[in-house]
């Protein structure tokens, strides 16, 4: 049923109309509302996360958790004649536990199943609502080691607890008073937690979760909740830096509020007898040296287990690390997710209770900030780093799906590449290129103070085809050599003995091959210059490398991470047949779409477009969470259309970011990340 009630719009009036009940089709088209909202709201998100690592992910992994759980849902509902708020709200929790992406996108999976539990006799009402937040909080502190004040939970648990507080439990008046005590809880926890307050940022997740909470007033109640942007030094209702104002320090509890959740006493799950207690994040753990920071994150979905062996996993992982959370979807389904220095034993602790699958390594040396600590203070906010630094640009944040702004800020979408625009797009500097202001990951040591403003004296020389592609590496603070025709060594050492610098680092993307490179590096080297060459076998490699690129690092140090980031950067390209030829895979003919994996041919088919369709099947068979199609001159209008709507449509979850590159030879040079 539906109300209505007026609302000013200007000189007029229009009538919003007030939900009862949300049914399946609601629940879906509320989930859909999250997605967008999300996306919209990820640089904010991303932007204020530093706890526990400071790696400017939270809004991105929180929009991808949100994206595999739509995708699940709608695959659900295909050909269904009667979709309940069960199936929806199941196939939401399944999605976003089998698809989850990093602590927030685990602690998602736990909101939407606790609405799945509550709907299971009916669509979400007031009641209902009541039920599914409280029994989130519960799901949420149950899946944790040691829960932390101040997150997430902090505000789920008051969100909850507020919408108990309604006697009359209307939808509207549930979902209204569980966002309003969501968002006064999110300005109050830079008092709970002192890397908040340090850093000037109300929590990353918990904002998150108001953005949650709002989609689902505007669903029910037909208009959106007028909120604040918040930005890091602006704290809503706190001011920039504010102190407790009730005398609690860092990781305590603050004083009850009437009606908050007691965990020993709300649901089965947390009453198993376990000790869940709160920990400073900055505490004392006794299975660990103080200054063994995690290396790794490692996250990976479980099947063919129970209960009683996901606590003992969870057990397990919290003596090898942190931030530790095992969860599950309500049926058979386990998301694990820790922060550790060994991460093969962490995988380990997975096989020994269960069937291991979706396995996700992320690498800290690379993604956090230098110093041997996460100093918030020296973050910038405005990327995402999935192995990759962001350079103090957008340029390289557009690079990765968690981007701080987005991808497609700066990226070219599929329609720009189609219509040329992507050649057209204004990218800033890289920060070799020009001084970056405004955040300490403008090039900076974070190790010697005595060395933080110092840089060293290297530059990078890249080949590259293509001018699209050329402005790319420049926007990146390489200097270009270009190489649309053949590139020999001449030409590559008489760009590396004019390169200015002391130290220089090459990336050869593919141009010559590896004994050649090598006489390259000999004839170079002399006392006055120090040459690396560098394993990048193409363009999309070669990005992947520029991206990490840090004049802050000494020589080795830096080459290592770019070489790291090109080695994990699988690549290969869509080209059409020219002339017929045997491969490996057998014989093409002229116009037969080829798909390469590297330098090898491992598709043929009549179809260019379906050559390219079953080598992204291939490609990301592996696994991955960024596809770069760098667009060459040769491609048609809807070629990179085509492409990622085919990533998007098969692996959820997956982002895709399109460049034009206008390279001759391939049609599509593709990485995937």
């Amino acid at each position: 049923m539906l109300g209505a009630r007026a609302r000013r719009t200007g000189s007029e009036v229009a009538v919003a109309h007030v939900r009862e009940s949300l049914d399946g089709p609601d629940l879906l088209v509320w989930a859909r509302g999250c997605r967008t909202d999300l996306e919209l709201r990820r640089a904010e998100i991303d932007a204020l996360n530093v706890f526990p690592i400071a790696d400017a992910d939270t809004g991105t992994n929180l929009l991808a958790t949100m994206r595999a759980a739509v995708a699940t849902a709608e695959r659900a509902v295909l050909d269904v004649e009667d979709i309940t708020s069960h199936l929806v709200a199941q196939a939401l929790a399944r999605g976003a536990t089998t698809g989850a992406r990093g602590n927030s996108g685990i602690i998602l999976s736990q909101v939407l199943r606790g609405i799945a539990e509550a709907v299971v006799a009916g669509p979400l009402t007031g009641a209902r609502l009541q039920e599914a937040l409280l029994r989130s909080a519960v799901l949420v502190r149950t899946g944790l080691s040691a829960p932390v004040e101040g997150t997430i939970l902090t505000v789920l648990d008051r969100a909850a607890a507020a919408a108990a507080e309604v006697t009359e439990p209307s939808l509207a008046e549930v979902a209204r008073s569980a966002a309003e005590g969501a968002a006064h809880a999110l300005s109050r926890t830079p008092t709970q937690l002192g890397v908040l307050r340090a850093a000037g940022v109300v929590d990353a997740g918990a904002r998150g979760l108001l953005v949650l909470l709002d989609c689902l007033v505007t669903e029910v109640c037909g208009e959106a909740p007028a909120r604040v942007r918040y930005t890091r030094g602006e704290l809503a209702d706190q001011g920039p830096h504010r102190r407790p104002d009730d005398g609690t320090e860092q990781g305590s509890n603050l004083p009850a509020r009437p009606g908050d959740i007691d965990h020993a006493r709300a649901g089965d799950s947390a009453a198993d007898g376990r000790d869940r207690r709160t920990s400073d994040p900055r505490g004392e753990h006794d299975h660990r040296e103080q200054d063994a920071d995690p290396h790794f994150e490692v996250m990976y979905v479980i099947s063919g287990t129970d209960e009683n062996a996901a606590g003992g996993l969870r057990d397990r992982l919290a003596v090898l690390g942190d931030s530790v959370v095992v969860v599950g979807d309500g049926d058979s389904t386990w998301s694990a997710h820790v922060h550790c220095r060994d991460a093969g034993a962490a995988i380990e602790a997975g096989l020994a209770v269960g069937t291991v699958t979706s396995i996700r390594i992320e690498s800290f040396a690379v993604t956090a900030p230098h110093s041997g600590h996460h100093d918030p203070g020296h973050h910038d906010p405005g990327h995402h780093t999935h192995g990759h630094h962001a350079h103090g640009t957008d340029w390289l944040a557009a690079r990765h799906p968690h981007g701080a702004a987005g991808a497609r800020e700066h990226a070219a979408s599929p329609d720009q590449v189609a219509s040329g625009a992507g050649d057209r797009l204004s990218r800033p500097m890289g920060r070799d290129a020009v001084p970056v202001t405004g955040g300490a990951r403008d090039g900076r040591v974070f190790g010697d103070p005595a060395a933080r403003d110092v840089l060293a004296d290297r530059g990078v020389l890249a080949v590259v085809a293509g001018a699209a592609a050329t402005r790319l590496f420049e926007d990146g603070g390489a200097v270009v050599l270009r190489g649309d025709r053949q590139v020999d060594t001449s030409a590559l050492l008489t760009a590396i003995r004019r390169m200015p610098h002391r130290e220089i680092l090459v990336l050869p993307n593919g141009a010559l091959p590896a004994q050649e490179l090598v006489a390259v590096g000999v004839a170079a080297r002399d006392g006055s210059r120090d040459v690396l060459l560098l394993p990048s076998a193409s363009m999309v490699q070669g990005l992947a490398a520029l991206a990490v690129h840090d004049r802050g690092r000494i020589a080795v140090d830096d080459a290592f991470a770019m070489s790291e980031a090109a080695a994990t950067t699988r690549w290969g390209a869509l080209r059409a047949a020219r002339v017929r030829a045997l491969t490996m895979v057998g014989m093409c003919s002229p116009g037969d779409g080829l798909g390469l994996v590297g330098q090898d041919v491992v598709v043929i088919d009549p179809d260019v477009v379906g050559a390219g369709r079953i080598l992204l099947d291939r490609m990301l068979g592996l696994g991955g969470e960024l596809v770069t199609l760098l667009m060459g001159a040769d491609a048609g209008p809807e070629l990179a259309q085509v492409l990622a709507d085919h990533v998007t449509a098969g692996f959820p979850g997956v982002e895709v970011v399109v460049y034009s590159g206008g390279q001759q030879v391939d049609l599509v040079q593709i990485g995937v990340e």
